[in-house]
Parts: C-alpha cells; structure tokens; sequence
C-alpha cells in the first residue's frame, strides 16, 4: 500500500482547439506527490492548471498522458475505488433551487452507494452549522451556507481524501474561520486535505506542505517552512527624521529604496547582511532615526517571485 495519498506522475493534460484555433496545453507532465495524513496546498495564478488537475482526479476531465492514482487506486484501471476515496469540493456553486440540504445529501450518499443506515446527513449537517437549514430549499441559501454544503456533500461517503478547491470564496471571515475549525478536525482525525486558495495567508497557516503550479508546471513542492526560507531576504524599514528626496549617498552600496520622504526600505540578507553596517550608513549620511522595523518575507513574496521569474522565462 502507497504511503502517498495521491501519486501523480507525467500528468498531461492538452485541450484540442477548435474552428481553427491552436490547442492548449494546461498540464506539461507534472509530479506530485501527496502525503497520507498531510495539509497539502496548491497554488497558483488563475488559468495555472490547478482545477484541471483536480477536475481529472475526479473523473471530470480526461487526461491526455500521464498516470494519476488516489489512496493506491489508478484512476483509470480503479476508477470506482479511486473515486470512492476522494471527495471534491468544487469551486462553483452549483445547486438544484429545489432539494432542500437534507435531501442533497440523501442522493448523494445514494450515489456512492452508503446503506441509509450508515448515513450521516444530521452529523454533517450539524457540523457545518447547516442542521436549522436542513429542510430549506437550497435557493433560499447564502453563498456561504451553498459553500459549507458543499462540503458536506463531499464528505457524504466518509473519503480519506478531502479536495477544496477555492473553499473560502466568497465567504465572510466569520464563516470562513468556522469552516477552517472543521477542516482541522477532519485533519486531527486522519483526513487528507488538498488545498487551493488565492488567500495566501491560509495556506501558510494551514498547510504543511505546499506546491506551486503555474502554466502547468510544478514550479516548486516543499515543506511550508522550507518554502519560506527560499528567499533569505528581509527589508529593514529606517524611519528618519529629515525629509528626503532621494536615497542618501552612503546607503547606495545596500538594496535600498526610498518608501516616502520619511522612510527608506533595505533589502538585506538574514545570513550575511550586518545591520550595523546599515545603520553606521544611515547616520553617515547625518540623518537621524526615529524608528526601526523588520518586514519579514511571507508566502506572498515568495509565491509571486516563483510565478512572476517563471513568467519572465516563458
């Protein structure tokens, strides 16, 4: 038995084109590898390739070359057990206005073929704060009870792989911190999570690993603080008391910028730079500090170096 929850390997995906138009390939033969019992996160701009390879594990789109499987199972040699471990939870939302949450996840237990007797349709709903809706039609919905539905439906079949694709869109922070307190409850108790999301802040606190894709390649895969040691940069932000126009003589050897008249932002390294040699700059140019701040790299500096670098490449 694999340890990987999904195994992914030269997954190519090329969309024909149509009326004469060039075909498009969305997925360039990537490799991933997803660890049993991770927080994985996908990343990557718009159009990258991250839906379509989510689309292809859940039997929504062919692949053109490559193998993919989920909990051991090929999705093409196993695809009923490969789908029978997987529970997707897609970025639209789309509902039937007429089935009420209760019956929603009644069908689609039955699909997946749960006896009525191991169904959890009060469980599920209770857990996504959805049990006083249960008999409302869907239409009468928010957007954000229609996205923690959609979670539930997912989970109908109890799958050991849990896939949100954008989860959080559109939902309020309040709701979008209860569906997170869920998600990590699913992960304590041994549940898989595959996640994408354009809120770069939660995936750096959710996840344990996380992959980059960006115009269909993995540009990056790794542990999420290895990840943000990539780039071993910090700007040390010098507030001054005299008003400047442009960047002191003595500071033009560092990566140095001018913020405002008042602040000048520095680029340094955490293992090389000495802050004392900028500052010994600063006061060489015979201005005077008022404040000093860090402003550490996150995510978001490393994500649009790595997608920004590669765009510069293509």
């Amino acid at each position: 038995m694999t340890k990987n929850a999904i195994d992914i390997k030269g997954l190519t995906k090329i969309y024909k084109g149509q009326g004469g138009s060039e075909d498009k390939l969305a997925l360039k033969g990537i490799d991933l590898e997803i660890p049993r019992g991770s927080m994985f996160g996908l990343l990557g701009p718009n159009g990258a390739g991250k839906s379509t390879t989510i689309n292809i594990l859940a039997g929504l789109v062919n692949k053109t070359d490559g193998t993919a499987s989920i909990w051991g199972f090929d999705i093409d040699q196993n695809p009923r057990n490969a789908r029978a471990n997987i529970g997707i939870v897609p970025q639209e939302l789309m509902f039937d206005a007429f089935f009420t949450p209760r019956e929603m996840l009644e069908v689609q237990a039955g699909l997946y073929g749960v006896p009525k007797s191991e169904r959890r349709t009060d469980e599920l709903l209770k857990a996504v704060h959805l049990h006083d809706k249960a008999d409302a039609y869907s239409r009468s919905l928010s957007g954000g009870m229609k996205r923690r539905l959609l979670v539930a439906k997912a989970l109908v079949h109890n799958p050991p792989v849990l896939v949100l694709d954008e989860p959080t869109a559109g939902v309020d922070i309040e709701l979008r911190q209860q569906l997170w307190d869920y998600v990590r409850e699913l992960h304590a108790r041994g549940t898989t999570v595959v996640l994408t999301t354009h809120y770069l802040e939660e995936a750096e606190e959710l996840c344990d690993t996380i992959a980059i894709i960006n115009h269909g390649e993995v540009v990056c895969c790794e542990p999420t603080g290895q990840l943000l040691k990539r780039i071993d940069e910090k700007e040390i932000v010098i507030t001054v008391s005299d008003s400047l126009d442009a960047i002191p003589a003595p500071l033009a050897r560092f990566k140095s910028s001018l913020r405002d008249s008042h602040h000048i932002g520095v680029q340094i390294s955490q293992a090389d730079a000495n802050v004392g040699e900028v500052l010994a700059a600063v006061q060489a140019a015979g201005l005077t500090i008022t404040d000093i701040a860090t402003d550490e790299t996150d995510l978001e500096d490393i994500f649009l170096q790595l997608t920004s670098s590669r765009d510069k490449v293509a």
